[in-house]
């Protein structure tokens, strides 16, 4: 898991994450990028801000949660901070287990927690220069609810 102002690059992250590794049989990735446009606004840019070390610590307990949850081989949280533009990446999701089904999964979970509940604020920046602060979706919330159930532990 890392917070970063730098950017990322997906098939670096990849291969490092599964470097020597013969136990993955399936990985999910999920690469989230800032669009132009919310809900019909043209947005020139975006900041991201977190609290340090809280916010760290908020996103090494729901990936371990996740490996409780289903049997992960091996995860990977990137989250980008500070200024963005459109086109920009934001996150970087990666879920590796010896089937596909707990991977789609886990990468589901971790995407619905960093929608809703991780300690990011989001604010931005319109084409004619206002700022505004960004809250979840309901969808997103909507999304999330569903893991609020016991999981089932697949395998």
């Amino acid at each position: 898991m890392r917070i970063q102002t730098a950017d990322f690059e997906v098939g670096a992250e990849i291969a490092r994450l599964t470097a020597g590794r013969r136990d993955i049989g399936a990985m999910v990735t999920f690469t989230g990028l800032m669009r132009a446009d919310n809900a019909g606004q043209v947005v020139a840019g975006m900041t991201l801000e977190h609290y340090p070390g809280m916010t760290e610590s908020e996103l090494e307990r729901v990936e371990a949660e996740a490996h409780a949850r289903w049997p992960l081989q091996a995860s990977l949280i990137v989250h980008r901070v500070g200024a963005l533009k459109p086109g920009d990446n934001i996150v970087l999701v990666v879920t590796a287990s010896r089937h596909r089904q707990a991977a789609f999964s886990a990468a589901e979970f971790l995407m619905d927690y960093l929608k809703t509940k991780a300690p990011f604020w989001k604010k931005e920046i319109a084409a004619d220069g206002r700022a505004a602060w960004v809250d979840a979706r309901a969808s997103d919330e909507e999304a999330a609810g569903r893991w609020q159930r016991p999981p089932a532990r697949e395998g």
